[in-house]
């Protein structure tokens, strides 16, 4: 019974992390529009990661009870590889999105990213069951059904633009199985995800300098970049690190598209957008992956 609760909770605790990261459109939909898409991703992980980096320092002295498993790699080498993942993974889906259209870029983004955790989730011992792949199957194609139905640009299809997206995905894989990794290794979730994100600012915070960020001075730009850094990824991520140290990667990977359901319901709630008809049965369709790929088996008593 209490293992059972424990996986409903770390379930719950990945979707919400998905749920609150599905935010981040309407929220930047809200904020001024001169701000460049880059210079609000570098600072929304560098809020991000000051608020994670608060939260690891106050878990330091707590006792850890985790067993560690060893590992080839060193932790700084694994930490340091899911940092730049952080990264990338921001500047791959920006320039996907940008290039290849919001749709196209979103439907490969976030149709990879499950598939390509799936497979790197091997290396772990994690096998892929015929639930896990019946449910990842299922919300991808609700995902590509919700983003159609949100209607499509006449656009040729741009090859960069589908291949940045490719590695927006795979980006997202690997710090989702590098984290795994130094989690099973004995880490704690909070000082992983500290690590990851402050690689990762380090890397984009160059490129604030020479952003145009006078809009930071105005109402709607400091709550946008405020619940961007301490909600979208502070939080968000402290959900993600629980839902992960239960659960194999392959599954917080599709429980991960609770992000683009949440976006649409804000987007109809909030931004009084459009529901098609499409776009209902998309969001039917994927809540349906999701709940055959959370869906636990009744534990079997022993005779």
């Amino acid at each position: 019974m209490t293992r059972h609760a424990g996986a409903t909770a770390a379930v719950l605790s990945a979707g919400g992390a998905a749920a609150l990261w599905g935010t981040t459109g309407t929220a930047r939909a809200l904020g001024p529009d001169g701000a460049d898409p880059v210079a609000v991703g570098a600072l929304r992980i560098l809020l991000g990661a000051a608020v994670l980096a608060v939260l690891a320092v106050s878990t330091l002295r707590r006792p850890t009870t985790r067993r560690a498993r060893p590992g080839r790699l060193p932790l700084g080498v694994v930490m340091l590889l899911g940092g730049v993942c952080v990264a990338a993974y921001q500047a791959f889906f920006f320039v996907g999105v940008d290039r290849a259209g919001v749709a196209v870029g979103t439907v490969v983004a976030l149709g990879t990213a499950p598939a390509a955790t799936g497979v790197l989730g091997l290396l772990l011992g994690e096998r892929a069951s015929r639930r896990w792949v019946l449910g990842t199957a299922t919300a991808v194609v609700g995902v590509a059904l919700l983003v159609a139905g949100a209607g499509v640009a006449d656009r040729s299809v741009d090859p960069p633009g589908v291949a940045a997206s490719l590695g927006a995905g795979v980006s997202y894989a690997g710090y989702t199985v590098a984290a795994r990794t130094l989690l099973l290794r004995g880490a704690r979730g909070i000082v992983v995800m500290a690590a990851f994100f402050g690689v990762g600012a380090v890397l984009l915070v160059p490129v604030l300098p020479g952003a145009d960020l006078s809009w930071l001075g105005t109402a709607p730009g400091a709550l946008m970049v405020l619940w961007l850094g301490l909600v979208a990824t502070g939080v968000a991520y402290v959900l993600f690190q629980r839902g992960l140290a239960v659960l194999p990667s392959g599954t917080v990977a599709t429980l991960s598209l609770t992000e683009p359901v949440t976006a649409t319901v804000l987007g109809v709630l909030v931004l009084h957008e459009h529901l098609s008809l499409l776009t209902a049965v998309g969001v039917a369709v994927v809540l349906l992956g999701l709940a055959l790929t959370a869906r636990r088996r009744s534990p079997r008593l022993a005779p």
